[in-house]
């Protein structure tokens, strides 16, 4: 049976984005070797939506953001620790939304959901 997701990110600069994950974003990684770390995730969703390819979302199209509870908290926190924020917090409708750098030359989404997982 499935228990669980795993999830990759690719980056130009991947030791810098795992420090990143490890040392600002906070996660807990195992060492498999070689510079190879595997981070813990405190819980996971899945969400499946219709192929927008007038937006960029081309069938097979995969997505990774981070979630909390209180994104102006979480925000104020992250920035304390050098995180810079792209954008500032938008309502998307199913959230309240914003993206921060991450190592590597791009951007990860941050939300704040308007879904309660029960």
């Amino acid at each position: 049976m499935i228990r669980g997701v795993h999830t990759m990110f690719y980056s130009s600069d991947a030791d810098a984005f795992r420090a990143f994950v490890r040392d600002k974003l906070g996660f807990k990684a195992h060492d498999v070797g070689g510079g190879w770390l595997i981070f813990d995730l405190p819980e996971a969703d899945l969400g499946c939506h219709p192929a927008e390819p007038e937006k960029g979302a081309v069938s097979g199209t995969a997505d990774i953001s981070f979630y909390c509870d209180d994104i102006e908290t979480t925000v104020a926190e992250l920035r304390a620790k050098g995180v810079e924020f792209t954008d500032a917090v938008a309502d998307h409708g199913y959230g309240l939304v914003t993206h921060f750098k991450v190592p590597g030359g791009f951007a990860v989404q941050l939300y704040q959901p308007r879904y309660s997982k029960k």
